[in-house]
């Protein structure tokens, strides 16, 4: 939410918040406290706030004038008349004279009786300062509510009124749909100025309105004397503003200003001459207001749009965070301030350079009201006493107050709250207790009235009801709470006199009424009256008569009290009853009492009649009923049965059984209630899966449970459903078959194989039907017998149910066109089967040809090595190898590792063999790892081995033997020998740094350098030189280098260098290979290259040849010499392109040759 300013207040004005702020500071100078205010004749103003001039006057003008306001100008603060809309008030709150340092308290009433809710009230300074916010010692704010006249009474008392406090006022009210305000004044006059003859006469006149009309002539003649004088028309300001600063006390004191503080900041303002600001074209407003937990937005517009600007919080410069917001929109910058807090209530200023703007932002904070009242309370001396209350914040304090006093906490009185809730407890009350209690918070009070009685008489024992038979003795007893008391008894309103029969006894707290011999006429109502209470007692004295029970054996009822009633229709059984007194009637059925009056089974009671309903009745009705009645005399006993007939329950288990071409059989199970009546038969129904439209089969009674339904349409889904009749009628339609489709099986599986066989399992595998058909294929049964038809000992497997010899090897149809038939005897011959099955049953079977021996088939062990060990598997050092080889063969080969033909050490590798592959695992590789690893797999006497080579490298060590061998010029000559340690790996390079002995920074000057030795040129004359060199292999540079042992001085020009004879270098030799041929064994069908360098001068000829015979223009091979590497690239060779390759070099010296055999695999392809 975003607020604007309210009130806009003139740039070095102070706004009612400022004013207040300053009051304690310096005596609030300004608004109602300026010291000339004493001084002008024109005191009727004096107590109004300084109010804001028109708008052509600058602020500057507007703040130092002493020119009063005209009559016209509105206090501010003040609302118009139309603001009373609905006249709410009852009372409302008057203008006053406050008396400086003196409480006040003005009141204000609201009538409720035609609201539907509680109304809200707000106490306003001025036009927009809500005083709730300032709630504390000094505003309190107080609130009640009287339930007889529904009027609510509100209070704001000021404590130790201030100069601040003067001003115009505004009290609100709104209830949902309805407002009313009133204003009024609060002058301020200092205690010496109210002791002054025109205040006593005040008094005096006020003090005496009753009398008659008030004369101030004697005050008004005193004023036009004042009038006169000409000292009033002294500008004081302009006195002091000339004079010297050591004469402002003297000045002061002539002309009666008290308040030096408030005159010399004032005087201050007046002499700082007004800088006008041409970096801000809008400033920000004199002040602001927002609510607690709000956010705010303060604007500026620059006349710069590219000046920088600063915010200023107390002076402190504020930096940009998600509480402070800086926006800046062309010329305008925005301060946004989320969640303001109490923290927030501060002084803002927006800088530019040396131009400023200022403001002060008002958080308010809402008081704490009550928004729950007490509510009165009447209790007996001992109770307990609770008063609750609730406000509108959670953790508030409030304040309990009885008669006026302040509670405190101590044994008698405890405090309690929780959230919003407030208790007083008092925990057993007394007379003492009776009072009014208060409860105050800073927003609002409540009160409410205790009212404490003694405790009335107590009864111990009631009197209770007697029921005796003639003869009998009665005795009514009682007891009550205090012996003293005594009391009457009466029988039907007439006294009891005590007689020979009769006697009344009273001992301590007990009262006794005893008759002997009782008759009939002293049945009735006997009543204890005690002596000064308004209590009685009663009980009733009752004859006894045997109950009994009249039945009627007409209408339903049949033979042996047995009723028979149709489901669906009422029950109204009437019984006859007698005794006295009334006896007791009991309906139950079987263990279970029938208490209900109301609904569907009832019991309806009467003086002499008893009624059993049931409407609408059930199955679960039948059963057997019985009536006892009873009194204290005895008890009667009858005994009915309820038989219930209605239709039977559905048919259960409808399923299809087979279906034909264009017929189906349909069996179910007969329903599980015939519904008290036997069964005649069933009504059959089918509809198509899909349709709603069901087509009976039958209208006359089919009394079979089985049938088979006719004239169906082949390939379509149907569904069946079946009613059972009796005598009553058709019962509630079954459950719906599952879909079924009239069709035939399908034909006889196709294409029926041995995939494999074991000493007790043969795997089988066929093809799906040539002739499937609508129904589709549910899945495949298979069976199983020995040659010839034999039965099978020890096997548990269920018979066919087609033939007695063959035995089915699936419980449930299998939907693959495969299948392992296990727990087959070994070496016997057996004889297998397969049938498709659908919705329309099993098809004709396909059998094998040929019976099939159980016996393990011997497969010859392989090994599928995997691509990347065909060549030599390197690894680094701390790296982790794990190697999958599969491999196949039966029955299950044993498996063998080696290392460098010894057998492998399980401590060093972990090995992990399954029935198909094979894995090496070392967790962190070693150079002790590296080395030729052979796999052995092994069936019987036949064999198959495969050996691939693992190379674990790391870094080599450093260069040995560095030395400068010959330095010439700006030139040296390097030569070293190759590390001792090349890390299990060729060395590929080295690189050379250099460094100047006396700086001894290190710069590389060769990289990936070959040869053990290098010319290092561009050397600096006059320095001398350090060498280092690092070897590097496949993992890198080495650790540490080799230092050269000697160093290299390059000479200074001018002196003498007697250098030996040059010899030019014979450059000519004959080819020689640095890097023969390799054997290589490649998949037909993937592009290979072998490779090989040779050197010589002249540049020799190069031949390639294959089986000695020279590859021409080929386009299969693709020849290359690469700065003497030379490369035959083979695309995509097949089997006819192994053999052996040989390369040649020839020149003017000589030749060389060099060779390798290519081998050429096919791929190789696995058995489905």
């Amino acid at each position: 939410m975003e607020l604007s300013a309210l009130a806009p207040l003139p740039q070095n004005a102070m706004s009612p918040y400022s004013t207040t702020r300053a009051s304690h500071a310096f005596g609030a100078l300004g608004q109602s406290s300026d010291p000339v205010r004493s001084v002008p004749k024109k005191d009727k103003t004096a107590a109004a706030p300084a109010a804001k001039k028109p708008e052509e006057k600058p602020p500057e003008e507007a703040s130092n004038t002493d020119d009063e306001l005209p009559a016209d100008v509105p206090v501010p603060g003040a609302e118009p008349e139309m603001t009373q809309l609905s006249g709410l008030f009852v009372e409302k709150p008057q203008s006053t004279v406050a008396i400086k340092g003196k409480d006040i308290t003005f009141v204000a009433k609201v009538d409720a009786s035609n609201l539907l809710r509680k109304p809200g009230l707000k106490w306003l300074k001025g036009k927009w300062l809500d005083l709730g916010s300032k709630a504390g010692k000094r505003l309190q704010f107080k609130e009640s509510y009287d339930r007889n006249t529904k009027i609510y009474t509100y209070e704001m008392k000021i404590v130790k009124v201030v100069d601040g406090d003067a001003g115009g006022y505004r009290c609100e009210v709104t209830a949902k749909d309805k407002c009313d305000s009133c204003t009024f004044d609060v002058t301020v006059e200092d205690e010496l100025l109210n002791n002054t003859p025109s205040s006593s006469a005040c008094s005096r006149g006020g003090a005496g309105e009753d009398e008659g009309e008030l004369d101030f002539s004697g005050l008004l003649k005193k004023r036009e004397k004042k009038q006169e004088e000409p000292k009033e028309e002294v500008d004081v300001w302009n006195i002091l503003k000339n004079a010297k600063p050591c004469d402002y006390e003297k000045i002061a004191f002539k002309y009666g200003i008290t308040d030096l503080r408030g005159m010399l900041k004032r005087l201050k303002k007046m002499k700082v001459e007004p800088k006008k600001c041409d970096a801000f074209l809008k400033k920000l407003e004199s002040a602001y207001t927002v609510d607690k937990g709000k956010r705010i937005q303060l604007t500026v517009e620059v006349a710069d749009p590219d000046a920088q600007i600063k915010w200023l919080k107390n002076g402190t410069e504020i930096k940009p965070s998600a509480k402070y917001i800086f926006e800046s929109v062309g010329k305008k910058r925005k301060l946004t301030i989320n969640k303001c807090t109490l923290a927030d209530d501060a002084a803002y200023e927006c800088v530019i350079g040396e131009d400023k703007t200022f403001t002060e932002v008002f958080v308010k904070e809402p008081p704490v009201t009550i928004t729950k009242l007490l509510d009165d309370l009447h209790v007996v001396v001992g109770d307990k006493v609770e008063f609750e209350v609730e406000v509108s914040e959670e953790g508030a304090n409030v304040k309990w107050m009885k008669d006026g006093v302040e509670l405190a906490r101590d044994g008698k009185y405890r405090f309690k709250k929780d959230g919003k809730k407030h208790w007083l407890i008092i925990s057993e009350a007394s007379k003492e207790d009776i009072g009014m209690y208060q409860v105050f918070t800073n927003g609002g009070q409540s009160k409410a009235e205790l009212e404490v009685e003694d405790k009335e008489l107590e009864v111990l024992q009631n009197i209770a009801d007697l029921t005796v038979r003639a003869a009998e003795q009665a005795v009514f007893k009682c007891e009550v709470s205090d012996d003293k008391v005594t009391g009457k008894w009466y029988k039907d309103g007439v006294e009891v006199k005590a007689s020979k029969r009769i006697k009344i006894v009273h001992v301590g707290r007990i009262h006794k009424l005893t008759i002997d011999d009782v008759k009939p006429e002293d049945a009735g109502d006997y009543t204890f009256v005690p002596d000064g209470y308004a209590i009685s007692l009663s009980a009733k004295l009752n004859f006894l008569d045997p109950p009994k029970i009249h039945l009627d054996t007409t209408g339903n009822i049949v033979n042996k009290n047995t009723i028979i009633v149709v489901a669906g229709n009422k029950l109204k059984l009437d019984v006859e009853i007698s005794g006295e007194p009334a006896p007791t009637v009991c309906w139950m059925k079987g263990n279970n009492v029938i208490t209900e009056t109301e609904g569907r089974v009832r019991v309806d009671n009467r003086m002499t009649l008893s009624s059993f309903v049931i409407e609408g009745a059930e199955r679960d009705d039948e059963g057997k009923y019985t009536i006892t009645v009873t009194n204290p005399v005895g008890e009667d006993k009858a005994e009915l049965f309820i038989r219930i007939v209605d239709v039977p329950d559905p048919p259960e288990g409808v399923k299809c059984t087979g279906v034909g071409e264009k017929t189906a059989t349909i069996i179910w199970d007969p329903p599980k209630f015939d519904g008290g009546s036997p069964i005649k038969g069933y009504l059959m129904e089918r509809k198509k899966v899909g349709s709603s439209r069901w087509t009976k089969l039958n209208f006359d009674i089919y009394e079979s449970t089985t049938y088979e339904a006719k004239k169906m349409t082949e390939g379509v889904l149907y569904e069946m459903r079946v009613f059972a009749v009796n005598s009553i009628g058709v019962s509630q339609p079954s459950c719906c078959s599952k879909p079924f489709m009239p069709i035939a099986p399908t034909s006889e599986p196709t294409r029926l194989t041995v995939d494999d066989v074991t000493d007790s399992a043969c795997i089988l595998k066929w093809r799906p039907p040539e002739r499937i058909g609508a129904g589709g294929i549910d899945g495949y049964i298979i069976e199983y017998r020995k040659e010839g038809g034999g039965h099978m000992q020890g096997t548990e497997r269920p018979q066919s149910p087609f033939s007695t010899d063959w035995i089915q090897a699936n419980a449930e149809p299998v939907e693959k066109n495969n299948y392992t038939v296990r727990g087959l005897p070994t070496g016997e011959k057996m004889e297998f089967r397969v049938m498709a099955v659908n919705i329309a049953g099993r098809s004709k079977p396909a059998v094998m040809a040929q019976s099939v021996t159980i016996r393990e088939i011997v497969e010859q062990p392989r090994i599928r090595l995997p691509r990347q060990l065909r060549t030599k598997y390197v690894k680094r050092v701390g790296e982790k190898i794990n190697l999958v080889i599969t491999f196949q063969g039966k029955p299950r080969p044993v498996v063998n590792w080696f290392k460098d033909s010894e057998p492998l050490d399980a401590k060093k590798v972990s090995v992990r063999t399954t029935e198909v592959d094979t894995i090496l695992f070392i967790r962190s590789a070693e150079r002790d790892h590296s080395g030729t690893y052979t796999l052995s797999v092994q069936i019987e006497n036949m064999e198959d081995k495969a050996s691939f080579e693992i190379c674990v490298v790391e870094k080599p060590g450093p260069p040995l033997a560095v030395r400068v061998i010959d330095v010439w010029g700006f030139n040296a000559a390097l030569e070293w020998k190759p590390p001792k340690d090349n890390g299990n790996s060729d060395i590929i390079g080295y690189t050379i740094q250099k460094a100047d002995k006396k700086t001894k920074e290190w710069f590389t000057v060769y990289q990936h350098n070959r040869r053990p030795s290098c010319t290092v040129s561009d050397l600096v004359m006059g320095n001398e030189y350090m060498f280092r060199i690092f070897s590097e292999n496949i993992c890198g540079l080495s650790e540490e280098a080799g230092l050269s042992k000697n160093t290299a001085v390059i000479a200074k020009t001018g002196l003498i260098h007697n250098c030996p004879p040059y010899k030019e270098m014979d450059m000519n030799m004959s080819p020689k290979f640095t890097q023969p041929l390799q054997d290589r064994s490649v998949i037909a069908g993937y592009s290979t290259a072998i490779s090989c360098s040779v050197r010589g001068y002249p540049k020799p000829k190069i031949i390639w040849m294959k089986n000695k015979m020279i590859i021409g223009e080929n386009p299969k091979y693709l020849m290359q010499n690469n700065q003497g590497v030379l490369t035959l690239h083979i695309r995509k060779p097949s089997l006819f392109d192994g053999g052996d390759y040989s390369c040649k070099a020839i020149n003017d010296l000589g030749e060389d040759v060099v060779q390798c055999k290519l081998e050429v695999r096919a791929l190789p392809t696995e058995k489905k």
